[in-house]
């Protein structure tokens, strides 16, 4: 697998696609803490690490759904393997007028839109979300 990131964010489309509860993806310390922006964000419920003996750990992602809709409507990887994408602080786009957020990988870790203006620091753009 190339994109590890991107497989994650497929994986939640695709789940909330077919409505289903929860969706499973291998784990990882940088998918761990895209999920933890996702779930600060209200984006979904949250997530558990899960451990099997022989197994790979696995994250288990409780998604969240509002009147039977998702609470993700677009989730799109902007960085990717094949095309890095980096801004400055002053660069960094709103998503959707501000109701969206983009997940940001910067020197004092993986961050919102939101809070990496108020640390003032830019950074990879992994992933828009609204």
């Amino acid at each position: 697998m190339n994109d590890p990131l991107g497989d994650m964010l497929t994986r939640i489309r695709n789940a909330q696609m077919r409505r289903r509860p929860t969706v499973s993806t291998p784990a990882s310390n940088l998918r761990g803490w895209v999920l933890d922006v996702l779930a600060s964000e209200g984006f979904i419920r949250g997530y558990t690490r899960v451990e099997q003996k022989g197994v790979t750990p696995e994250f288990e992602i409780e998604l969240k759904y509002f009147n039977g809709q998702p609470a993700i409507r677009t989730i799109k990887r902007v960085s990717k393997p094949g095309r890095r994408v980096y801004s400055q602080v002053r660069d960094i786009p709103t998503v959707a007028n501000g109701l969206g957020v983009s997940i940001l990988s910067t020197p004092k870790g993986v961050m919102s839109d939101v809070r990496a203006r108020e640390e003032n620091v830019g950074g990879e753009i992994l992933c828009n979300v609204f």
